[in-house]
């Protein structure tokens, strides 16, 4: 009983520790810093790459909103990756006025597999670009998204995540919290972060890399999160990601809870695969090149399944510790409160820190707030499913939203 104590504190200390860390990392995305200077004043040519699977609903309306960036439109040219449709996607794409190319590959479905077939098509055509952006079909972009791109490219920064916000926050309680999750990870991770020059992340969608980054290997990634694995990789050779609160991408988000369920199941599963293919790798750049980036970088895999492994090892052992004298009642519950607390209560009073900072319109999203620490518990249960049972099948999200983008810039 005297060893179990003894870890119960280890662990309270190494969840305390590590969650301070993350607050002190978060206040400063308060900091306001000054601009970078401009390396080389430069217009860049870029392509905007969509892979879409059967999206005739909603591609046309993100080729129409790429069509009316402020920036030359010889500059950049829009590419859908039509990737085994049998829709319209392709005919609406063209219309729209995006370069369509079209992919059968019956075995290699997702995204990851799309932007490497593409990639090196492009790489082996020698194509004239200095950089791309990657949007899901369900996107759509603010007019000035490749202008404050080229802007970061000018920078000197070659691989960058824009800023990620929803189209459709208040359609339902569930579409409510991925809304806030993503406002909460703009300001308190990726701001914060790139503010003392750590390393934001890619994060699916809305993001651009310099094409020379992709050319020695291609677009090389096995995971079902492509996105986090290709911001590991990069992390791993000591190279930071930027971030671009003002190139701003709008994602329609699921409505319904199996859906996201689904959605997120497959996220976790796919943190998974990073932490075994990656979280050694990390270690031993953090030892090599002796940088808070690679350790932050270390801590972003740590701090999701295994930290929520930990906490479950930590509610267990106080359990054991109360049922065998160990604790007192009032010890019990004022461990479990010292947990639950902190991950039902304070991710409302974040959000509407986070809403207020960023100016969003709270009233229309009170039932979200309310329900949000219902869609963060839900995302607990979906961590401890992952745990025993991984389901990696690929499974669409229907989008059907007719959202334009004077609907919500």
């Amino acid at each position: 009983m005297v060893y179990l104590y003894v870890l119960q504190q280890a662990l309270v200390w190494i969840v305390t520790i590590f969650w301070l860390y993350q607050l002190i990392v978060s206040i400063c995305s308060l900091v306001k810093l000054k601009d970078k200077p401009i390396i080389e004043d430069k217009q860049n040519r870029f392509m905007a790459i969509i892979p879409a699977h059967n999206e005739e609903s909603v591609v046309g309306n993100l080729v129409e909103s790429l069509t009316k960036q402020n920036y030359p439109k010889e500059l950049f040219d829009i590419y859908v990756i039509a990737d085994n449709c049998t829709d319209k996607t392709a005919e609406i794409a063209k219309k729209a006025g995006a370069i369509v190319y079209e992919r059968f590959d019956d075995k290699n479905k997702t995204k990851g597999h799309a932007l490497k077939w593409f990639l090196n098509k492009k790489i082996e055509e020698d194509a004239p670009y200095d950089a791309f952006c990657v949007f899901d079909a369900d996107n759509i972009v603010h007019e000035d998204f490749i202008k404050n791109m080229n802007k970061k490219l000018c920078q000197g920064e070659d691989v960058v995540q824009g800023y990620r916000d929803i189209k459709n926050p208040t359609d339902s309680w569930i579409s409510a919290g991925y809304a806030i999750f993503y406002w909460t990870m703009n300001r308190f991770y990726h701001l914060a972060r790139y503010n003392l020059g750590l390393s934001p992340l890619i994060n699916g969608t809305g993001f651009m890399v310099k094409f020379d980054v992709v050319k020695p290997t291609g677009w090389d990634t096995q995971t079902l999160t492509e996105d986090i694995e290709f911001s590991l990789k990069r992390i791993i050779a000591g190279k930071k990601l930027g971030w671009a609160t003002d190139a701003i991408v709008y994602d329609e988000q699921p409505v319904g809870f199996k859906q996201s369920w689904s959605q997120r199941s497959r996220w976790t599963v796919g943190h998974m695969q990073c932490i075994q293919n990656y979280t050694k790798d990390l270690a031993t750049a953090t030892k090599e090149h002796k940088t808070l980036m690679n350790f932050d970088g270390l801590l972003y895999i740590v701090g999701s399944i295994p930290m929520f492994v930990l906490t479950l090892i930590l509610l267990g052992i106080n359990f054991i510790l109360y049922l065998g004298n160990g604790l007192t009642t009032w010890e019990l519950i004022e461990n479990i409160l010292r947990y639950l607390i902190p991950t039902f209560l304070l991710p409302i009073g974040t959000a509407i820190i986070i809403m207020l900072l960023d100016k969003k319109p709270i009233k229309p999203m009170w039932k979200g707030l309310l329900c949000y620490p219902l869609f963060l518990g839900s995302w607990l249960l979906i961590n401890f499913k992952c745990l025993f049972k991984r389901e990696t099948s690929w499974e669409k999200i229907e989008h059907v939203r007719d959202i334009k983008i004077n609907d919500v810039a």
